[in-house]
Parts: C-alpha cells; sequence; structure tokens
C-alpha cells in the first residue's frame, strides 16, 4: 500500500529541536494557524479552501428524495470524501483509507450529530417529500491539519449554498427554479470547525522545565511536523465557545490540564476561523449581488 515518504533521523531531529525552542520552519508562533485562503465558485455551494498548502474543494448539492421510516419529519445530509492521488501517493483511487473512514465520520459527528444543520427545516411533507443534501469533499492537496481544512471548506460551502424555494398548497409540493424566486439558505444552528493539536516530545533541555509529561503542544501541523508529533488532538468548537467534540488520538499521554489548554487553544482558533469564513461568505454575497430579494440586507432604516 503506498505511503508517504518519512522524514530522515536528522530531519525529525531537526524540526523536535526547533519546536522545542519555540520555533517551526515556517516562522509560525506554535499557537498560529497557516495562511488561510476562501473562494467560491460560480454555483452556490461550491466553496475551495486552502490552508497552508493543505487544499480541500466542497460541493454541496440537493435533490429531493423520501425520508427514513423513522425520521419523517428530517431530511437527510450526508457527507462523502474523495481523497485523489494527486493529493498524496497515499491515497489510491476506490480503495477507502483509514484517514477517508476517520475523514468523514468526525465531519459527520461535528456538524450532523451536533444538530448544527437542521433536518427539520429541509422537510418538504412529512413522511413523503424532503431534501437530501450531499456534501461532497475532494481533497486537491494534503500538507497536514487536513481535518481542519476539510471542516472549513464543509462550513463555507454549507453557508454560501442556496436551497431551491418550495411552496406546499394542498397536499402539492412545488419547488421553484431562480428565475421564479430567490433560493434560500440552509438553516445552520450553530457553526462548529475542527482545530487539529499536535503533541511533540521535548528536547532533555527543555523537558526539565515542562510539567506536563515533557510534552508541547502546536496548532495546525504541517505534514512534516505530523510526522515527527507523537499524538494529535481534534478539537470541535463553535463561535459561542461550546465545545462540540474532543478527540486524542496517538499514544503519547497527557495530563487534564494539558487537556484544558488545548480546548481553550482550539477554541480560540476556531473562533477566530468562523468569523474569517463569514467574511468570506458576505464579501462574495456582495460580489453577486443582482439586485434580487436574497442580495438585500435586511436592516431596519431605510436608504434616505
Amino acid at each position: 500500500m503506498p505511503r508517504e515518504a518519512q522524514p530522515s533521523i536528522n530531519e525529525r531531529d531537526f524540526i523536535l529541536q526547533a519546536l522545542s525552542e519555540n520555533t517551526r520552519l515556517d516562522s509560525r508562533a506554535l499557537d498560529a494557524y497557516r495562511n488561510l485562503d476562501i473562494t467560491f465558485g460560480d454555483e452556490y455551494g461550491n466553496a475551495d479552501v486552502q490552508l497552508g498548502q493543505t487544499r480541500v474543494l466542497t460541493k454541496i448539492s440537493a435533490s429531493l428524495a423520501s425520508p427514513f421510516p423513522d425520521r419523517k419529519f428530517d431530511g437527510i445530509f450526508t457527507i462523502t470524501a474523495e481523497l485523489s492521488p494527486l493529493a498524496s501517493p497515499a491515497f489510491e483511487v476506490g480503495r477507502p483509507s483509514d484517514l477517508e473512514i476517520h475523514l468523514t465520520t468526525t465531519l459527520d459527528t461535528l456538524l450532523r450529530r451536533s444538530s448544527a444543520l437542521s433536518t427539520e427545516s429541509l422537510c418538504l411533507i412529512a413522511g413523503q417529500r424532503v431534501w437530501h443534501v450531499r456534501a461532497t469533499l475532494h481533497v486537491l492537496s494534503h500538507s497536514g491539519s487536513l481535518l481542519t481544512c476539510a471542516s472549513i471548506s464543509l462550513l463555507a460551502a454549507l453557508l454560501h449554498f442556496r436551497i431551491p424555494a418550495s411552496e406546499v398548497k394542498g397536499g402539492e409540493l412545488t419547488v421553484y427554479n431562480t428565475v421564479e424566486r430567490d433560493p434560500v439558505p440552509l438553516a445552520l444552528l450553530h457553526h462548529p470547525l475542527c482545530m487539529t493539536l499536535g503533541f511533540f516530545q521535548l528536547v532533555e533541555s527543555r523537558a526539565e522545565e515542562e510539567g506536563e509529561g515533557r510534552v508541547g503542544v502546536i496548532a495546525d501541523p504541517t505534514l512534516a511536523e505530523e510526522q515527527v508529533c507523537a499524538g494529535e488532538m481534534i478539537v470541535g468548537a463553535n463561535k459561542e465557545g461550546e465545545v462540540v467534540l474532543v478527540e486524542k488520538n496517538g499514544g503519547v499521554e497527557v495530563g487534564g490540564l494539558r487537556v484544558l489548554q488545548c480546548v481553550g487553544l482550539g477554541g480560540r482558533i476556531v473562533n477566530e476561523i468562523v468569523k474569517a469564513v463569514f467574511d468570506a461568505v458576505e464579501r462574495d454575497a456582495k460580489q453577486r449581488d443582482r439586485g434580487g430579494v436574497m442580495s438585500r440586507e435586511l436592516r431596519a432604516e431605510n436608504d434616505r
């Protein structure tokens, strides 16, 4: 099975020595994330997010479907991921990897199981017709913190997507096209994101100064940093400061105090990134201003 090229012993020692001295190869602080670029396609629901050299393109689509028998009042929301060999030599076509399964499962927990997307708002006729919203993530480049980049791309696409307007009269469903009525945004109850934190072993000169198991923490690790890290933690939170999920991977041991510090750090960074996502969506909305209902801001004051 293809694998990523592992760093040499000298490269590993060099990166760990630099991290122990609070230095990263890209000049970031240990608690800083990489440059974030968010762009949108011509169609609603297409979000291209680049975090450093990691890049994920998300496409949102919706179609009419029948609800699940045990969830007659809820629509359907599914997430799939496509990891192309162009993004990494470790990815294979037609063969789901553990990373792909972990990616979709974590994003599903982050958004669907936390009720971020209101599935009840996707119900058109109870027990008969609902919207099936599909999110497809295409990993274009993998250079570390893939889950973080994927969660940003997914949230940006959901905020950007517009679903066709519909109406039910006399038990008959009518779905309007964009010419007849402006499409409407999805009902998102909160806006969670994931932040990846890496744990690394401090060198002997710094280990004596630390009281938390001789382990340091970095935010948004690159691929090279992930390869030398002794473990990682995924912190899912929203801009209100609510923690959606905490997932620790790797064998290194960390104390309870360090876990709380990581949750606080992850929550702070998530709050900054959510603001950046909203700013990007707002800029795109202004560029698309065509004078329609959906492009006008709701405000109390008039134009005088």
